[in-house]
């Protein structure tokens, strides 16, 4: 990544939009666990978690969820194959970049927090 602090965002097959990685955990997943996992399968790379965690909440319908994210950094690229049933689009950008691209206002608050300095 050129040294050079990069946010992944995915665009979402079923929906068009574009996100940060995130996902459900699997049974008996911590959420450190569950967040390493997403970005790989979202992202088809290895990272690590560097940073603080950052939530938000919004309702689905009546259904309260809760998201948590982390700020992470770059390990390798893996040999994971991204499933385009889910994934339709893998994109790095810069912080300034990803707040224009992000679908969701609440994802952008994420990107302000966690990269403030950037």
């Amino acid at each position: 990544m050129n040294g050079s602090v990069r946010v992944a965002v995915v665009r979402r097959t079923r929906y068009g939009d574009w996100v940060l990685p995130k996902g459900k955990p699997d049974e008996g997943e911590s959420v450190e666990e569950t967040a390493v996992r997403e970005v790989r399968e979202e992202t088809g790379c290895d990272v690590r978690i560097a940073g603080e965690r950052y939530t938000i909440e919004y309702f689905v319908g009546r259904a309260l969820k809760v998201v948590t994210f982390f700020r992470m950094d770059y390990v390798a690229d893996g040999y994971y194959v991204i499933d385009p049933s889910e994934i339709e689009e893998v994109v790095w950008l810069r912080p300034r970049e990803a707040l224009e691209r992000l679908t969701y206002e609440t994802e952008r608050s994420i990107v302000r927090q966690a990269y403030k300095d950037s």
